[in-house]
C-alpha cells in the first residue's frame, strides 16, 4: 500500500532529505547564492546578464522601496510580468520586505484581474508598461494603492533598448508613456532612488505565507492557494535532490515556463537560485526562439510541458540546431505522451521524464527517476519526504494495489490551505493529506499511474472512460501533433467521447481512418464517436490544454441549437 512506502527501494542512497532548510525563508536561497557565487551569472535576458551579486543588490533595493511605500509583513504584492529580470527581482525583493507575492498572469482580462486583486487584497502591483491601461481601469475598484511600472526595454542591452519601443509600437499599436505620481512609480527611477538596504523581517517558514498562487478556475472562481516559505523551500530542495547530478554553480537552466505559474516558479526560478545556476529567460514560448536559444546558449536543464516539447519536435527547422547540451528535463502540467518522450530523448541525447503535481503542492509530488528505472505511462515515485496513497475519497480508506481510487499526498510541500476559504480547504485536506482530485493506482513496485482527473472522467452508457487512455492511443498516430479527448453531452449515452485533433504540418487523415486506428487499439465503447480537426487547441500559459473550455463550447452549442418555444 502507499503508506507502506514500497517505492523506497528505488531511491538512490544519496538522495537527501529536503527538510534541512526548515528554518530558512525562501529568499535565503538568493542570499546564499550571492555569497557563494557572487560574480557568476544569475540571469541572461536577450543579451543582458546580471551576476548573483547584482541580482541580490537589486532585490534589496526593491525591498527597500516597498517598505518606503508602507508595505509591512503580510501585505500582498501582485507581480504581473512575463519571464524577465524584473519578475525575479520583484519576487525575491517582495519576500525580503515581508510581503506575500501574488503571481498574476499578464494575459488576464480586466474581469480576471479585478477578481484576483480583490480576492487577494493586493496593495501594490508590479506590471508591464503596456498593461497600465488595464490595471488603471480596475484600480479604483480594488485595494491597490501603488503601481510600479516597468518595460521589457529596461533590461535590454544597447542598442536593443533603443529599438524596442518602435517594435512595441508596431506589435501592440501602443505608445507607452508613464507619468510618475504619488501612486505610480517607474522601475528605473525606483532602482536609481532606492538603497540596497532594507529592514529584515522575521519569518516563520512553517507558518508564514510566501505566495498566493491562484488555481486556474476551470471549475468556478479561482482560489488563492496559500504556500508557505517551507512549502516552496522544500519543493525546490526536493527538485535538486531528484536531479542529484546537477553541479552547483555550473548549470544553465532554460526558463521558458512562465514564473507566474507555480511549476515554472519552482522548477526554473527557485531551483536555479538554490543551485547557483544561470537562468536563461524567455518571455514567451516560441519554438523557433527556443531552438535558437538552446543552440546558442547550451542549457543543460530544460523543465517544460508536453506542448512545449511537441512544438519543438514538430518545428520544420529542428534538424538545423544542436540540442545536445540538454541533459535532464522534467515534464509537468499535463500527461507526457510516450512517443514525445522517446523522440525528444533521441534528438537531444538527454533524459526526459514525466512528473506530477498541482498548485496545492508547490507543485511537484511525483516524478520518474531521471538516472534510474522509469516506467512508461507512470508519473513515477513520490519525491523525497512525500507520502502518497490511493484511497476511496468517500471513506479515505486505502485501496488495494492496482485498484483505481483517488490519489492523496502528504509532505512539506502541501499547502496551508485556500485563502479565506476554510470550507474549500476542509473539503480537500484530511489529517494533513491532500486529496488531489486525480484518479489513479499504484502498482506492486510502488509506481503511481494517473488514470485521469476525477472531474474529467467520461461516463458513456454506464462505462467509465478515461480521456488520457484514448489520448495516448491517438498520439501513436503519425499524423497527429496534438489531441485532447473530452466527454460531450449525448442524449442516448449521457456522454460520448469526442476527440479534438491538431495535425502535423503537411499531414492528412480522415475521421474514418482515425476510427479504424482506434478500434484496433481500444475497446469499442472507448473509441471516439466524434472527431473535430482544429488548427490549434486552447491552452493555459504553461501549455496545458483547456479541456473544460472545449466542453463548455459544446454545451453552449447544444443550448443554441435547442429551439425556443
Amino acid at each position: 500500500m502507499g503508506e507502506k512506502k514500497v517505492w523506497l527501494k528505488h531511491y538512490p542512497e544519496d538522495i537527501p532529505s529536503s527538510l534541512s532548510y526548515d528554518n530558512k525563508p525562501l529568499h535565503y536561497f538568493l542570499e546564499e547564492a550571492a555569497a557563494r557565487y557572487k560574480e557568476k551569472k544569475a540571469l541572461y535576458f536577450q543579451g543582458k546578464e546580471l551576476t548573483y551579486a547584482e541580482l541580490l543588490m537589486q532585490a534589496k533595493k526593491f525591498a527597500n522601496y516597498l517598505q518606503g511605500l508602507g508595505v509591512v509583513k503580510g501585505d500582498r504584492v501582485a507581480i504581473m510580468l512575463p519571464n524577465s529580470p524584473q519578475s525575479v527581482i520583484s519576487y525575491y525583493g517582495s519576500l525580503m520586505a515581508g510581503a506575500i507575492v501574488v503571481q498574476t498572469n499578464p494575459l488576464y482580462t480586466e474581469r480576471e484581474l479585478e477578481y484576483q486583486l480583490n480576492d487577494s487584497g493586493a496593495k501594490v502591483i508590479v506590471c508591464l508598461d503596456i498593461l497600465v491601461p488595464r490595471v488603471t481601469n480596475v484600480k479604483k475598484d480594488t485595494s491597490l494603492e501603488h503601481m510600479i511600472v516597468t518595460g521589457i526595454k529596461d533590461y535590454l542591452p544597447f542598442p536593443k533598448n533603443l529599438i524596442y519601443p518602435f517594435i512595441q509600437k508596431k506589435q501592440y499599436n501602443i505608445v507607452v508613456k508613464v507619468e510618475e505620481s504619488s501612486d505610480t512609480h517607474s522601475w528605473t527611477s525606483l532602482m536609481d532612488k532606492a538603497k540596497a538596504e532594507y529592514q529584515a523581517i522575521e519569518v516563520d517558514p512553517v507558518e508564514d505565507i510566501a505566495l498566493l498562487q491562484y488555481t486556474g478556475g476551470t471549475t468556478g472562481f479561482p482560489k488563492g492557494v496559500m504556500l508557505t516559505h517551507r512549502n516552496l523551500v522544500s519543493n525546490a530542495l526536493a527538485c535538486n535532490a531528484w536531479i542529484y547530478k546537477m553541479k552547483h554553480g555550473e548549470e544553465t537552466i532554460l526558463g521558458v515556463l512562465p514564473f507566474f505559474h507555480v511549476y515554472g516558479m519552482t522548477a526554473v526560478m527557485n531551483i536555479s537560485v538554490l543551485t547557483g545556476s544561470r537562468m536563461v529567460l524567455l518571455p514567451k514560448f516560441d519554438a523557433g526562439e527556443v531552438l535558437k536559444t538552446i543552440h546558442k546558449l547550451k542549457p543543460t536543464i530544460f523543465p517544460g510541458a508536453p506542448t512545449i516539447y511537441i512544438g519543438i519536435l514538430n518545428h520544420p527547422d529542428l534538424n538545423k540546431y544542436d540540442l545536445s547540451s540538454i541533459e535532464a528535463c522534467i515534464s509537468g502540467s499535463a500527461p507526457l505522451p510516450v512517443e514525445v518522450q522517446e523522440k525528444f530523448e533521441k534528438v537531444t541525447g538527454g533524459k526526459l521524464v514525466e512528473g506530477y503535481g498541482l498548485t496545492e503542492s508547490s507543485p511537484v509530488t511525483h516524478a520518474n527517476l531521471i538516472y534510474g528505472n522509469r516506467v512508461s505511462g507512470s508519473i513515477g515515485l513520490p519525491w523525497p519526504d512525500t507520502d502518497a496513497k490511493i484511497v476511496r475519497a468517500e471513506t479515505f480508506e486505502e485501496v488495494e494495489i492496482g485498484e483505481v481510487g483517488e490519489l492523496a499526498v502528504k509532505g512539506p510541500q502541501v499547502m496551508k490551505g485556500y485563502w479565506n476559504k476554510p470550507e474549500d480547504t476542509e473539503s480537500v485536506m484530511k489529517d494533513g493529506w491532500l486529496l488531489t482530485g486525480d484518479l489513479g493506482y499504484m502498482d506492486k513496485d510502488g509506481y503511481f499511474f494517473i488514470v485521469d482527473r476525477k472531474k474529467d472522467m467520461i461516463i458513456a452508457g454506464g462505462y467509465n472512460i478515461y480521456p488520457r487512455e484514448v489520448e495516448e492511443v491517438l498520439y501513436e498516430h503519425e499524423a497527429i501533433q496534438e489531441t485532447v479527448v473530452a466527454g460531450v453531452p449525448d442524449p442516448y449515452r449521457g456522454e460520448t467521447v469526442k476527440a479534438y485533433v491538431v495535425l502535423k504540418e503537411g499531414s492528412a487523415v480522415t475521421e474514418e481512418e482515425l476510427n479504424k486506428f482506434c478500434r484496433e487499439r481500444l475497446a469499442a465503447y472507448k473509441v471516439p464517436r466524434i472527431y473535430e480537426f482544429r488548427k490549434e487547441l486552447p491552452k493555459t500559459a504553461v501549455g496545458k490544454i483547456l479541456r473544460r473550455q472545449l466542453i463548455d463550447e459544446e454545451k453552449k452549442k447544444i443550448k443554441e441549437e435547442v429551439p425556443t418555444t
